[in-house]
């Protein structure tokens, strides 16, 4: 299988921790320019700059992927670094409510819809041209487990990872022919800070989200960037439309 990127671009957003941060580092020891996009000025200049001590090369790009002028701005600002965007992950998203549906907010759902949804609708609209000039690319989604099925007490961030799928899929129809691969990764639980904010209250609600999986763990960064790069991979040149569930067996249950 080819997993050859030495010299080509990668634009990752929601680099600064977790899954993004992870990725973008994978991306860079592949060869990769990595263009590291986040809120987190601090966060995400730490990534870029880890990846130049490793000899990389990285620019960190400030972007709220919510707002049409900033997304923009960052394309811009990845071609004016590096020519091109040969793979995207759009990977920027909110945690999850805890709570019934009736007992959700405005507020929340304006949020996790801004960003879970607007900001990957967003981030596609201005990489999908750019990819289509220089003859290709390949755009990776974060979706979620809970974007394939029923999510309890998370109704709001469920819907939007339903949202992101079918995003996906529509968008790898609509540029099937022209060289451009569209997929999404759905992870369950995985080891982040995300993670970690959401069940550091309650240990037990640590134990159960493990027992959720059946391989008996939850998963590791390192697992979705694992996945992340073979779908931007030639090895996965006959791939577009899916939605990859990197999720201990979750959903085979």
């Amino acid at each position: 299988m080819s997993m050859c990127f030495s010299g080509q671009v990668a634009l990752v957003t929601g680099a600064a921790a977790g899954i993004g941060r992870v990725t973008a580092l994978a991306f860079a020891e592949q060869g990769l320019k990595v263009a590291v996009a986040d809120l987190d000025e601090a966060g995400g200049e730490a990534c870029a700059q880890a990846i130049r001590e490793a000899g990389g090369e990285a620019v960190f790009i400030r972007c709220d992927v919510t707002h049409d002028a900033q997304v923009k701005a960052m394309i811009e600002q990845t071609l004016s670094a590096y020519g091109r965007i040969d793979y995207a992950f759009n990977n920027a998203g909110i945690e999850i409510e805890q709570g019934r549906l009736a007992e959700g907010s405005e507020a929340e759902f304006d949020a996790i819809m801004g960003v879970n949804v607007k900001g990957v609708w967003l981030c596609m609209k201005y990489q999908l041209p750019v990819m289509l000039a220089q003859g290709g690319g390949a755009i990776v989604n974060t979706a979620s487990v809970a974007g394939l099925g029923a999510a309890p007490k998370m109704s709001i961030y469920s819907a939007s990872k339903h949202a992101v799928i079918g995003l996906t899929k529509s968008a790898a129809i609509e540029y099937a022919k022209k060289k451009i691969r569209v997929n999404a990764v759905c992870p369950a639980v995985i080891d982040t800070d995300m993670f970690r904010r959401a069940y550091e209250a309650d240990p037990r609600k640590a134990e159960f989200a493990a027992a959720m999986h059946p391989v008996g763990r939850i998963g590791k960064a390192e697992e979705i960037a694992s996945a992340v790069l073979y779908l931007c991979s030639d090895g996965a040149a006959f791939t577009t439309g899916h939605a990859l569930a990197v999720d201990g067996g979750a959903t085979a249950i």
